[in-house]
């Protein structure tokens, strides 16, 4: 998480007094960081798992903070109610100090992640309350967000769906992405990317690995004002090592041809 951080630090300065949304919050320990390192802004803590949202509130607490507000709804593209499919279990390795199960829950069934994860299981549906960006800050009076830290397990696009007004002023945000399926008919890195570009952002941080992984976008014009034309992208470790084995493996090849080497 410190990558991103760091980068936020860029755009988002420890003094400000703008709004930070972590919609998909699961627990709240992101938002009493957030909380914590930008002590001047407001954190709306999104999440519409009630036993989750206990956890937010005892944490909230347990952190003594006053800038953070807990919201019981589900973020999706229109208003009412949905099925929200609860996952739970942990994997024989966790040792206890920590709660798997209860991060994977979502607006959408579960596709391959019963596959990449076979330990996760999904036995409840429950029905939650749904609202937008949009229509949440209309209500609330908020006309800017700064960052969005969105984690809505293969949501994303349908998130971002109600939030047309809210993007066009939007300074950075943080999701997961997925190269795989894991949720049915989830959108997946390729369209959220796609989706990102035509509302006028640029990645900057890509930790993406072959099944999923976060992206950090900036708005382009600030980006653009921060650091002129640079658009480099942060690429994970791997996928740089990949790049450099693949094209030496293809000079390798190249040369044996030439030489006549068979093996």
């Amino acid at each position: 998480m410190n990558n991103h951080l760091t980068e936020l630090g860029k755009y988002l300065e420890k003094k400000s007094s703008g709004i930070i949304f972590d919609i998909g919050a699961c627990d709240g320990t992101d938002s009493v960081i957030y909380g914590k390192l930008y002590p001047h802004a407001q954190v709306f803590c999104f999440e519409p798992l009630p036993s989750n949202f206990e956890l937010i509130e005892k944490n909230i607490k347990q952190s003594g903070l006053s800038n953070i507000t807990p919201v019981l709804l589900c973020m999706s593209n229109s208003v009412g109610t949905t099925e929200f499919f609860v996952s739970s279990g942990n994997p024989e390795s966790a040792d206890g100090s920590n709660d798997f199960g209860n991060k994977s829950s979502s607006m959408l069934p579960p596709g391959e992640t019963l596959n990449t994860h076979p330990w996760l299981k999904f036995e409840q549906k429950i029905e939650v309350q749904t609202t937008t960006i949009d229509t949440f800050c209309e209500t609330m009076n908020i006309t800017n967000v700064d960052f969005i830290h969105m984690d809505v397990q293969g949501a994303e696009l349908m998130v971002l769906q109600g939030a047309n007004q809210i993007l066009k002023q939007l300074k950075c945000i943080w999701l997961e992405v997925e190269c795989v399926a894991l949720y049915k008919d989830q959108p997946l890195k390729n369209e959220v990317e796609k989706t990102m570009k035509n509302a006028g952002f640029v990645k900057t941080i890509d930790t993406t690995g072959p099944i999923s992984g976060d992206q950090f976008w900036v708005r382009k014009s600030l980006h653009k004002e921060k650091f002129g034309n640079c658009s480099l992208v942060l690429l994970p470790i791997r996928e740089i090592t990949n790049r450099y084995i693949f094209k030496f493996s293809k000079l390798i090849k190249y040369l044996k041809s030439k030489l006549g080497i068979n093996r």
